[in-house]
């Protein structure tokens, strides 16, 4: 699905480019008006002539000129982070080092230090060697280390992220699902973390509409259909509340907004609903103009004014007045019982828990001055710099810790003595016990929450109360790194297990040596390289390791030369092997296989295969990811592991698109629910194969209590004929809801529609 050619050409003479830069630098100038001082703007203008300058033969993939996309980062710094001048500095500059001949000593000559060294953490790291390591994890781990010296960084990098994904129209069709999965998976959640909600739900939106088009565009439209009924709705539900809120004498406003399309998609997914169905497509919020001392105060009773005119939802208050998120979240939220049957969601916040929750973490500085306490985000980075310290972090499993550890939503818990701990969501009690000290986790053997006695994997909830265990006979071992999830404990845990990797490869580097010298080679490290590439081991202490472990018996070395004192190894046979392609089409009916079209390499047949994780059927919206030793494997855009995929290993991604071939038929699952009624298992099959001629290949169904459950694997051609049998079997009636599964799952399982 390309969608390049949508795109209105671009065709503007020099003058009219001229004025449009001109124009966008002026209205950067207007937001930041309040914060400029006269020596201020001489900065501003000198960083956007030299940037303009740098950037002056240079254009975006739309065809504008290079310098609106530095404008437009800076804009958004200021209007919609509430950053300053020195950030818009930065923003301005923070493609330079990179793209033009400017280098970090020009700027800090001209900007100074702190200038050159935020624009250094915006400068990507130039392409990494190692082919494993990801790059896109590598820049992010570099971002990271900034951030925690200057926050900035990743305000300007979110900026910059943001105007990326507004602008994604031009790019091609991997190059959109690379950014946006990217997006998703990381800079959606850091946003979130630093308490920027509109960015955050602005980037989830505009990704999915490029990975799950289809899905995104029938939100949308539906939200449009219902908007009058909901203004309307919203309006009736406010009339009550704005009356008793005026009478008490609250400084208010109150305004409903709706949730955002990923939201909505969420719900659906997660609840397994239908649009329809999705009760709280909108919030309602009220933000009140109180004095610092009687916010609590009035936000509760603004509470009791809204649970006496609507009923509210037991288990559905969140406070986090008195214990406000890590990322300087505060509000009340309770979801009540509206007119008509209709569950809705009310936000109580004031006004500067609002901008909190707007322009987040440089909100969070603004309010902090004169407060002595370390905020909750310096805490945040402290736990960063600890883990980013620890040297041999493998950058793809960074990446993962830091999303789980560090992106999550928190849990509090409590010590035996009442102090407070954040933990991110699913830590265990071996978390809580890293998260204390180092040691009381590498000799933890158990614990007690809530005075019960519970195994180290025991996943902890919000309130809890924990007492660890210790015992000094206690060591880490491999399977606790199954059941952490901090960064912290999974850090020390792989530097204990390291540490004892280390004693015992002693034995085996001993063992190498006699053997090497007993040869009448030299024991030196040209040597020991030879032999750890001969037994492909990935270092010389893993070498060590399988030796001493028996794992390596080293009897090969027989077959080695010895010339001097250095060791050659034997010449490898080399077997003559043929590339056929891998058909993994439906093998039963012996057709030819499947046409994909791949783009790239060379359109000859290339071996490639399915994901099991996904099982993409032709007409789904696909791209290719090179494995290592298995070729190309396909994905749907929308598969569980696309946002991981993507977001690691970008460059691995090959853009792929089915040819039409009806020879070819494939095997996927349908889950079926409705009411048990008689006849519908006979309804069900005389549609898949007597009117649509399609192949069943098994059929289950269960009736329980006047509902059944059916699940059936049909042979189809192509998405377009499995949306079809979709739409007509949901056209019967007695049939509540039909979802694709993994037709590799065993019948009776209940397969989950991907």
């Amino acid at each position: 699905m390309e969608t390049v050619a949508a795109i209105p050409k671009y065709n503007l003479t020099d003058d009219q480019e001229k004025k449009l830069i001109l124009r966008e630098y002026r209205a950067l100038l207007r937001c930041l008006k309040p914060k400029l001082k006269t020596r201020d703007k001489e900065l501003v203008r000198t960083a956007f002539a030299m940037s303009a300058d740098a950037h002056k033969t240079m254009r975006r993939k739309s065809g504008e000129p290079y310098i609106l996309h530095p404008l437009a980062v800076a804009r958004i710094c200021v209007e919609e982070i509430g950053l300053g001048v020195r950030s818009t500095i930065c923003a301005l500059l923070h493609d330079t080092v990179e793209d033009t001949d400017i280098t970090l000593d020009d700027i800090e000559r001209t900007f100074g230090q702190e200038i050159a060294r935020i624009v250094d953490g915006l400068t990507k790291i130039a392409n990494v060697i190692d082919v494993n390591a990801s790059q896109q994890a590598e820049n992010f781990k570099k971002i990271l280390l900034t951030l925690t010296d200057d926050p900035r960084v990743i305000l300007i990098k979110l900026s910059d992220r943001l105007h990326n994904m507004r602008t994604l129209e031009s790019m091609k069709r991997e190059k959109q699902l690379k950014i946006s999965s990217e997006t998703v998976y990381v800079y959606a959640p850091l946003a979130h973390r630093m308490g920027l909600y509109n960015i955050k739900t602005e980037m989830e939106d505009l990704a999915m509409k490029y990975m799950e088009p289809d899905t995104y565009k029938e939100i949308a439209k539906k939200l449009a259909e219902t908007r009058r009924e909901r203004t309307r709705y919203i309006n009736e539900f406010i009339r009550p509340l704005r009356e008793k809120m005026e009478k008490s004498g609250f400084d208010f406003e109150i305004h409903g907004r709706p949730k955002s399309i990923h939201s909505i998609w969420n719900k659906m997914k997660k609840k397994g609903v239908s649009f329809d169905e999705v009760y709280d497509l909108f919030a309602i919020r009220v933000i009140l103009n109180s004095p610092p001392e009687r916010e609590k105060e009035e936000c509760w009773k603004v509470y009791s004014m809204v649970t006496d005119e609507y009923t509210p939802s037991p288990e559905r208050l969140r406070d986090w007045l008195s214990n406000p998120k890590s990322n300087g979240y505060e509000a009340l939220h309770t979801t009540v019982m509206g007119p008509q049957g209709k569950w809705v969601e009310v936000q109580i916040r004031t006004k500067r828990m609002n901008e909190i929750a707007e322009k987040g973490l440089a909100a969070h500085w603004k309010y902090k001055e004169g407060q002595a306490d370390e905020s909750r985000f310096e805490k945040w980075f402290h736990q960063i710099r600890e883990v980013l310290q620890s040297p041999d972090n493998d950058s793809v499993d960074f990446l993962q810790d830091f999303k789980t550890s560090f992106l999550a939503e928190e849990i509090y818990v409590y010590t035996p003595k009442g102090d407070v701990k954040m933990l991110p969501v699913g830590s265990t009690a071996l978390d809580f016990a890293f998260s204390i000290h180092s040691a009381v986790g590498a000799k933890c053997i158990g614990a007690k929450v809530n005075h019960k006695l519970v195994p180290l994997s025991h996943k902890l909830r919000s309130g809890d109360q924990i007492e660890i265990i210790t015992s000094n006979k206690q060591k880490p071992s491999e399977d606790w790194l199954n059941f952490v999830v901090t960064a912290k404990a999974r850090t020390k845990i792989k530097d204990a297990l390291k540490e004892e990797k280390r004693k015992i490869a002693e034995d085996g580097k001993y063992y190498v040596q006699r053997k090497v010298e007993g040869m009448g080679a030299g024991y030196n490290s040209h040597n020991i390289d030879i032999l750890v590439d001969f037994y492909k081991q990935p270092s010389t202490l893993d070498f060590f390791y399988q030796v001493a472990t028996k794992t390596i018996d080293l009897k090969e070395l027989k077959d080695f030369h010895v010339l001097g004192d250095k060791l050659e190894a034997p010449k490898p046979q080399r077997p003559v092997m043929e590339l056929k392609p891998e058909y993994t089409g439906a093998s039963e009916y012996g057709k030819k296989d499947a046409e994909l079209i791949i783009f790239g390499e060379s359109s000859d047949k290339i071996m490639y295969h399915l994901a099991n994780c996904c099982k993409p059927i032709p007409g789904d919206d696909v791209f290719g990811f090179v494995t290592t030793g298995k070729g190309l494997t396909i994905h749907r855009t929308n598969c569980p592991n696309a946002s991981k995929l993507l977001a690691n290993y970008g460059h691995r991604v090959v853009k792929t698109k089915w040819a039409k071939n009806k020879e070819i038929s494939f095997l996927t699952g349908l889950n079926i629910i409705g009411l048990d009624d008689v006849g519908v298992v006979n309804k069900i099959t005389n549609l898949i194969s007597g009117e649509m001629k399609i192949n069943i290949s098994a059929l289950s169904i269960e009736a329980k209590e006047g509902i059944f459950r059916g699940a059936i694997k049909v042979f189809v051609h192509d998405k377009e004929e499995l949306d079809e049998l979709v739409k007509r079997l949901k056209a019967l009636t007695g049939i509540h809801t039909v979802d694709r599964f993994d037709a590799e799952l065993p019948l009776n399982s209940s397969g989950t529609s991907h």
